[in-house]
């Protein structure tokens, strides 16, 4: 595997910080992990002007949230992002180091949710809320200086999956969509694409933790079809708002990422799909670290901007 250097060392460092793998340690333990591998590992990190906690109402109780304000006069386009860790890790904490990335390269207002985690909640218990995360972040942007006219969901892994899900089931109900950004997103139930055999053993996401996640969050083989789940299964893809797909070189994933930018493209959708070849999945987490994810993070911002008609 071709690995870029910078990715190489922050390899080495997680190796060396000698973590179990977290299939083999109950869920709660795991998610402690992740939390401490990005705090410990992932670099410096952005400042915004202002970060903020609070809560948003949703059908199985408080859902912790987090605000990022970026620099500039309000009200501020909005990006609602799903943080990633196959719907069973990850957290506000976790992914913070993405978020102020695209909070300032986007120039918006960015909110990060915490949705429920399998396997105590199974699908599609993330799906209801992101849907409601998503609902209520509109009727109140005004709260927050936020604008609830341009608003964007985005997301990267399993996030991506709920930000592609949520984008589709938004074009049914509302709001509207200015955007959506996908980040080496889960977007199908077949773990046997070519990828999913390159990269069997890939450094960050090998195969059989993706089958783990799999597992956990849709247990029942038979909902593994349901395109609230598996969204490149939707029955049409029309209508959908313009994507940014991003994909890693070196990941089980980057098949179907680059599969679900074709489909939204035939189906008439704005597209555009930027490939890392020699990053693995995670990467776009440590834009003070990785020259890669720095980039991917200002590409995202770029067309952020261009979706919310701030750019320049």
């Amino acid at each position: 595997m071709d690995i870029h250097p910078q990715l190489s060392a922050l390899l080495s460092n997680l190796a060396g910080a000698d973590y179990p793998d977290q299939t083999t340690v109950p869920p709660v333990q795991a998610r402690e992990i992740t939390d401490d591998r990005a705090k410990r590992f992932y670099g410096p990190y952005d400042e915004v002007t202002s970060v903020m906690d609070f809560t948003i109402p949703a059908p199985g109780g408080p859902m912790a949230a987090r605000v990022y304000k970026p620099e500039g006069q309000g009200p501020h386009p909005i990006l609602v992002y799903y943080h990633g860790g196959g719907w069973v890790l990850g957290s506000l904490n976790s992914h913070d180091r993405g978020v102020r990335g695209l909070t300032r390269a986007g120039g918006c207002l960015s909110i990060s949710v915490e949705y429920r985690l399998a396997p105590e909640h199974p699908f599609p218990a993330a799906v209801s809320d992101s849907l409601a995360a998503l609902q209520w972040v509109v009727e109140n942007a005004r709260r927050f200086d936020g604008d609830p006219t341009r608003v964007a969901v985005g997301g990267d892994s399993a996030g991506g999956n709920l930000a592609a899900v949520t984008a589709l089931g938004a074009r049914e109900s509302g709001p509207d969509l200015a955007f959506q950004l996908l980040i080496y997103p889960v977007v199908d139930s077949d773990l046997k694409r070519d990828s999913y055999k390159t990269f069997a053993n890939a450094p960050m996401l090998p195969g059989h933790r993706m089958t783990y996640f799999w597992e956990q969050y849709v247990p029942n083989l038979d909902q593994r079809t349901d395109w609230r789940c598996a969204p490149l299964r939707a029955e049409s893809h029309a209508g959908l708002p313009p994507a940014l797909v991003i994909g890693a070189g070196i990941d089980p994933l980057v098949d179907e990422g680059k599969v679900y930018a074709e489909k939204l493209i035939s189906s008439g959708v704005q597209v555009k799909y930027k490939l890392f070849p020699r990053m693995t999945h995670a990467f776009f987490q440590a834009p003070g670290l990785l020259d890669d994810a720095r980039a991917a993070s200002n590409a995202a911002g770029a067309e952020l901007r261009v979706a919310f008609g701030t750019h320049s």
